[in-house]
Protein backbone atom coordinates (compact mmCIF):
# COMPACT_ATOMS: atom_id res chain seq x y z
CA UNK A 1 0.00 0.00 0.00
CA UNK A 2 1.02 3.66 -1.05
CA UNK A 3 2.61 5.05 2.00
CA UNK A 4 0.86 8.35 1.50
CA UNK A 5 -2.29 6.66 1.33
CA UNK A 6 -1.71 4.50 4.51
CA UNK A 7 -0.96 7.63 6.45
CA UNK A 8 -4.44 9.17 5.24
CA UNK A 9 -6.26 6.22 6.67
CA UNK A 10 -4.62 5.92 9.92
CA UNK A 11 -5.54 9.60 10.09
CA UNK A 12 -9.10 8.61 9.04
CA UNK A 13 -8.97 5.99 11.69
CA UNK A 14 -7.61 7.42 14.51
CA UNK A 15 -9.45 7.58 17.64
CA UNK A 16 -9.58 11.25 17.42
CA UNK A 17 -11.16 11.10 14.15
CA UNK A 18 -13.98 9.07 15.59
CA UNK A 19 -14.57 11.39 18.44
CA UNK A 20 -15.05 14.48 15.85
CA UNK A 21 -17.27 12.40 13.59
CA UNK A 22 -19.64 11.57 16.50
CA UNK A 23 -19.55 15.30 17.98
CA UNK A 24 -20.73 16.53 13.99
CA UNK A 25 -23.32 13.88 14.18
CA UNK A 26 -24.48 15.26 17.69
CA UNK A 27 -24.60 18.51 16.10
CA UNK A 28 -26.13 17.35 12.97
CA UNK A 29 -28.52 15.97 14.95
CA UNK A 30 -29.46 19.06 17.76
CA UNK A 31 -29.66 21.19 14.05
CA UNK A 32 -32.27 19.20 12.37
CA UNK A 33 -34.54 18.98 15.43
CA UNK A 34 -34.03 22.86 16.80
CA UNK A 35 -34.22 24.32 13.45
CA UNK A 36 -37.54 22.64 12.18
CA UNK A 37 -38.45 22.55 15.44
CA UNK A 38 -38.61 26.31 15.40
CA UNK A 39 -40.17 25.98 11.87
CA UNK A 40 -43.32 24.62 13.55
CA UNK A 41 -44.40 27.23 15.19
CA UNK A 42 -44.32 29.05 11.95
CA UNK A 43 -48.13 28.36 9.79
CA UNK A 44 -47.06 27.35 6.44
CA UNK A 45 -44.69 24.68 8.07
CA UNK A 46 -47.49 23.73 10.04
CA UNK A 47 -50.01 23.38 6.99
CA UNK A 48 -47.07 21.30 5.68
CA UNK A 49 -47.47 18.32 7.96
CA UNK A 50 -51.85 18.48 8.10
CA UNK A 51 -51.44 15.08 5.58
CA UNK A 52 -48.66 13.10 7.76
CA UNK A 53 -50.84 13.96 10.84
CA UNK A 54 -54.64 13.31 9.45
CA UNK A 55 -53.58 10.13 8.02
CA UNK A 56 -51.19 8.67 11.14
CA UNK A 57 -53.68 6.29 12.96
CA UNK A 58 -52.01 7.42 16.11
CA UNK A 59 -51.89 11.21 16.00
CA UNK A 60 -54.81 12.11 14.00
CA UNK A 61 -57.05 12.68 17.10
CA UNK A 62 -55.16 15.60 17.68
CA UNK A 63 -57.22 17.40 14.82
CA UNK A 64 -60.59 18.44 15.01
CA UNK A 65 -61.14 17.25 11.57
CA UNK A 66 -58.61 15.09 10.34
CA UNK A 67 -60.46 13.52 7.43
CA UNK A 68 -61.08 16.62 5.82
CA UNK A 69 -57.77 17.96 5.23
CA UNK A 70 -57.69 18.23 1.26
CA UNK A 71 -59.54 20.75 0.13
CA UNK A 72 -57.39 22.66 2.84
CA UNK A 73 -54.27 22.32 1.89
CA UNK A 74 -52.30 25.46 0.87
CA UNK A 75 -48.49 25.65 -1.57
CA UNK A 76 -45.51 26.67 0.17
CA UNK A 77 -45.36 30.76 0.21
CA UNK A 78 -49.20 30.94 -0.76
CA UNK A 79 -51.26 33.02 1.51
CA UNK A 80 -54.92 31.77 2.06
CA UNK A 81 -56.63 33.52 4.44
CA UNK A 82 -59.68 30.99 4.68
CA UNK A 83 -57.44 28.02 4.46
CA UNK A 84 -55.50 29.03 7.28
CA UNK A 85 -58.81 30.16 8.71
CA UNK A 86 -59.95 26.31 8.80
CA UNK A 87 -56.50 24.98 9.90
CA UNK A 88 -56.85 27.00 13.42
CA UNK A 89 -60.33 25.89 14.00
CA UNK A 90 -58.90 21.97 13.01
CA UNK A 91 -56.08 22.98 15.87
CA UNK A 92 -53.17 22.20 12.96
CA UNK A 93 -51.63 25.17 14.57
CA UNK A 94 -51.87 23.73 18.46
CA UNK A 95 -50.59 20.67 17.49
CA UNK A 96 -47.72 21.98 15.36
CA UNK A 97 -46.59 24.42 18.49
CA UNK A 98 -46.65 21.51 20.93
CA UNK A 99 -44.53 19.31 18.17
CA UNK A 100 -41.98 21.87 17.61
CA UNK A 101 -41.64 22.27 21.30
CA UNK A 102 -40.77 18.65 21.87
CA UNK A 103 -38.27 18.78 18.91
CA UNK A 104 -36.21 21.75 20.79
CA UNK A 105 -36.60 19.60 23.60
CA UNK A 106 -34.82 16.74 21.41
CA UNK A 107 -32.57 19.12 20.00
CA UNK A 108 -31.46 20.69 23.21
CA UNK A 109 -30.85 17.90 25.03
CA UNK A 110 -28.78 15.82 22.22
CA UNK A 111 -26.78 19.16 21.79
CA UNK A 112 -26.45 18.59 25.84
CA UNK A 113 -24.24 15.62 25.35
CA UNK A 114 -21.46 17.77 25.22
CA UNK A 115 -21.46 18.51 28.67
CA UNK A 116 -23.97 16.39 30.09
CA UNK A 117 -23.62 12.54 29.55
CA UNK A 118 -27.01 11.70 30.70
CA UNK A 119 -28.85 14.28 29.12
CA UNK A 120 -27.26 13.73 25.91
CA UNK A 121 -27.86 10.37 26.06
CA UNK A 122 -32.05 11.46 26.92
CA UNK A 123 -31.87 13.45 23.83
CA UNK A 124 -30.10 10.65 21.59
CA UNK A 125 -32.68 8.06 22.94
CA UNK A 126 -35.99 10.56 21.73
CA UNK A 127 -33.99 11.54 18.06
CA UNK A 128 -33.89 7.69 17.97
CA UNK A 129 -37.57 7.01 18.55
CA UNK A 130 -38.17 9.75 16.11
CA UNK A 131 -38.05 8.41 13.15
CA UNK A 132 -39.84 4.89 13.89
CA UNK A 133 -42.73 7.62 13.55
CA UNK A 134 -41.91 9.59 11.30
CA UNK A 135 -41.06 6.38 9.05
CA UNK A 136 -44.63 5.31 8.97
CA UNK A 137 -45.81 7.69 7.20
CA UNK A 138 -44.52 6.26 4.45
CA UNK A 139 -47.51 3.63 4.94
CA UNK A 140 -50.15 5.96 6.25
CA UNK A 141 -49.27 8.52 3.53
CA UNK A 142 -50.93 8.79 0.21
CA UNK A 143 -49.17 12.00 -0.68
CA UNK A 144 -45.65 10.48 0.17
CA UNK A 145 -46.05 8.72 -3.08
CA UNK A 146 -46.34 10.10 -6.73
CA UNK A 147 -49.88 10.37 -7.30
CA UNK A 148 -51.21 8.78 -10.59
CA UNK A 149 -52.14 11.92 -12.80
CA UNK A 150 -50.98 10.30 -15.87
CA UNK A 151 -47.35 9.74 -16.05
CA UNK A 152 -46.44 5.89 -15.66
CA UNK A 153 -44.07 6.09 -12.99
CA UNK A 154 -46.47 7.14 -9.68
CA UNK A 155 -47.21 4.75 -6.74
CA UNK A 156 -44.16 3.03 -4.81
CA UNK A 157 -41.16 3.09 -5.14
CA UNK A 158 -41.30 6.83 -6.85
CA UNK A 159 -41.30 9.03 -3.75
CA UNK A 160 -42.86 12.07 -3.74
CA UNK A 161 -41.43 15.50 -2.52
CA UNK A 162 -42.95 14.52 1.07
CA UNK A 163 -41.71 11.16 0.71
CA UNK A 164 -38.04 11.92 0.44
CA UNK A 165 -38.55 14.01 3.27
CA UNK A 166 -39.87 11.39 5.49
CA UNK A 167 -37.11 9.12 3.90
CA UNK A 168 -34.18 11.22 5.36
CA UNK A 169 -35.03 10.17 8.78
CA UNK A 170 -33.00 6.98 8.16
CA UNK A 171 -29.91 9.10 8.58
CA UNK A 172 -30.99 10.23 11.71
CA UNK A 173 -32.23 6.45 13.02
CA UNK A 174 -28.27 5.54 12.49
CA UNK A 175 -26.70 8.98 13.63
CA UNK A 176 -28.81 8.96 16.68
CA UNK A 177 -27.70 5.45 17.66
CA UNK A 178 -24.31 5.55 17.13
CA UNK A 179 -24.23 8.56 19.51
CA UNK A 180 -25.96 6.44 22.08
CA UNK A 181 -23.37 3.95 21.63
CA UNK A 182 -20.78 6.31 22.24
CA UNK A 183 -22.24 8.33 25.04
CA UNK A 184 -23.41 4.81 26.83
CA UNK A 185 -19.56 4.03 26.78
CA UNK A 186 -18.41 6.87 28.22
CA UNK A 187 -21.05 6.51 31.19
CA UNK A 188 -19.85 3.14 31.58
CA UNK A 189 -16.09 4.05 31.48
CA UNK A 190 -16.89 7.15 34.55
CA UNK A 191 -18.81 4.51 36.24
CA UNK A 192 -15.44 2.37 36.63
CA UNK A 193 -13.42 4.85 36.96
CA UNK A 194 -15.49 6.14 39.75
CA UNK A 195 -16.79 2.68 41.58
CA UNK A 196 -14.86 -0.02 40.50
CA UNK A 197 -16.46 -3.47 40.41
CA UNK A 198 -14.77 -5.67 43.18
CA UNK A 199 -13.76 -8.60 40.50
CA UNK A 200 -11.11 -5.83 39.28
CA UNK A 201 -9.57 -6.07 42.86
CA UNK A 202 -10.25 -9.54 43.31
CA UNK A 203 -6.85 -12.10 42.68
CA UNK A 204 -7.16 -15.80 42.95
CA UNK A 205 -5.13 -15.73 46.41
CA UNK A 206 -7.91 -13.56 48.07
CA UNK A 207 -10.42 -16.59 47.07
CA UNK A 208 -11.28 -18.76 49.82
CA UNK A 209 -13.02 -21.94 49.52
CA UNK A 210 -14.25 -23.79 52.84
CA UNK A 211 -15.59 -26.57 52.78
CA UNK A 212 -18.23 -28.49 54.98
CA UNK A 213 -16.81 -30.46 57.74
Amino acid sequence: MNIHLHNALSLVASPRSNRVGIGATRIAIAIIFIWIGLLKFVPYEADSITPFVANSPVMSFFYAHPEEYKPHLTKEGELAPAQREWQSANRTYDFSDGLGTVELIIGFLTLSGFFSRWGGLAGALLAFATPFVTLSFLITTPEAWVPALGDAQHGFPYLSGAGRLVLKDTVILSGAWLVIVDTAKAILAKAKVSRPYIADFLLPDDVVIRSKD
